[in-house]
């Protein structure tokens, strides 16, 4: 079986990342708006929590299976080595977070909508992607997540061999950040409807 290219190798574990990661979000934010230290225990949680860990790790171990870096080699050292770059990308992730939302005073909060149906709910998911509330209650564009999506990418491919310190890899994998955060985001909609129903059963 043929191994996946170091492109797709490392979107691919990024993909596990950041997916496994973003379930730590809050399904049901609190009303009250977050001062920054709320916002620090956020981010600080999304990004060291307990199913953060197990991204990390499980980030590290796809890439270790791939071999991607391959300058980096194989062995217990390398593991090591790809587990404290994907917890560095998770820290600038998190620092730029929270440095931008507090700065613009944004709420990183995602808020489950209010309507019905499956089309609509989901709608609202794609929307709370792109735009979030301010801490004054309005809505304005997502500078906090686009932000440190983008930025942690470019920021954490500085210390990958010069083939994988691309603007083209950079920008794909800010995108598949934003993409899981997506998919995060669906999860906080959809998942305590989903529980209740498996709890009844």
């Amino acid at each position: 079986m043929k191994k996946p290219g170091r492109l797709t190798g490392t979107l691919l574990a990024l993909s596990v990342g950041v997916s496994v990661a973003g379930m730590a979000q809050t399904l049901d934010p609190a009303t009250d708006a977050l001062d920054w230290h709320g916002k620090l225990e956020f981010h600080a949680e999304s990004t060291f929590g307990p199913w953060a860990v197990a991204g990390i790790a499980a980030y590290a171990g796809f890439l270790q299976e791939i071999d991607s870096p391959p300058q980096w080699g194989q062995g217990a050292g390398a593991y090591g080595e790809r587990l404290a770059s994907t917890a560095s990308w998770a820290a600038i992730h998190g620092v730029l977070a929270l440095s931008l939302d507090t700065t613009l005073h944004e709420d990183p909060r995602y808020y489950r909508s209010r309507s019905t149906g499956f089309w609509r709910r989901s709608a609202h998911a794609v929307r709370g992607t792109l735009l979030t509330r301010t801490d004054s209650g309005g809505e304005t564009v997502s500078a906090w997540r686009i932000g440190s999506a983008y930025g942690a990418a470019f920021l954490s491919n500085l210390w990958y061999p010069a083939s994988l310190d691309t603007a083209r890899l950079g920008f794909l994998q800010g995108s598949m950040s934003l993409g899981f955060g997506l998919a995060s985001n669906m999860g906080s909609e959809f998942w305590p409807d989903l529980k209740r129903k498996l709890h009844r059963k």
